[in-house]
């Protein structure tokens, strides 16, 4: 008869000493939703014009990471990139280039929520923005609309300074411009 391991869901408390760095996060119900969701899809239309002849499943890929699984991949990437995990051996599968997360919307009434949970702390480590959705548990399907999928509990917005990043810019007050990120991404790449 084998042993059943427990494993603990608790959240890691940090040390006292130690200071925590949060990414600004912000949560949108109700009118204040509608509104981001009404500003994003028009800018979304507005910037799809300027596709050319790209299929539209590509230009959403370019432009977001969809889904908790490439969200978290793009994350990590940003957190090696940056404290230089990375060997400087070109590997044998190499990756595309890293194009780094403007902001991360995710759907803060998802179930289960530990599907996201480590989310917002991968947000945090690399200060990327957190805009939480909240629409009594329909807020997976509201972010889906936005990338024409049935539901997405995360989507990120990858910083290529589209029509998509300066209205993410004017919802987040100006808290992260465009530039400074592909600056950031600049620096990271050499």
């Amino acid at each position: 008869m084998a042993k059943k391991r427990r494993s603990s869901l608790r959240p890691v408390k940090a040390s006292n000493g130690s200071p925590q760095h949060q990414a600004s996060s912000d949560c949108f119900e109700g009118e204040r939703l509608d509104n981001l969701l009404s500003q994003l899809a028009k800018s979304i239309e507005l910037a799809k014009l300027s596709k050319g002849e790209l299929p539209e499943k590509i230009w959403i890929k370019q432009q977001f990471a969809v889904g908790v699984n490439d969200v978290t991949r793009v994350l990590e990437r940003m957190v090696e990139a940056e404290t230089g995990c990375q060997s400087n051996e070109e590997p044998k599968n190499s990756k595309a280039p890293l194009v780094p997360l403007q902001a991360v919307i995710l759907a803060a009434d998802c179930n289960p929520r530990w599907l996201t949970k480590h989310i917002p702390s991968l947000a945090s480590s690399t200060q990327v923005p957190m805009i939480l959705v909240k629409d009594n548990k329909r807020g997976s399907l509201r972010l889906g609309e936005l990338v024409k999928l049935k539901t997405a509990m995360a989507i990120g917005i990858k910083a290529k300074g589209s029509r998509i990043n300066k209205t993410v810019d004017e919802i987040l007050g100006g808290a992260t411009s465009v530039e400074d990120t592909l600056e950031m991404a600049q620096q990271i790449r050499t």
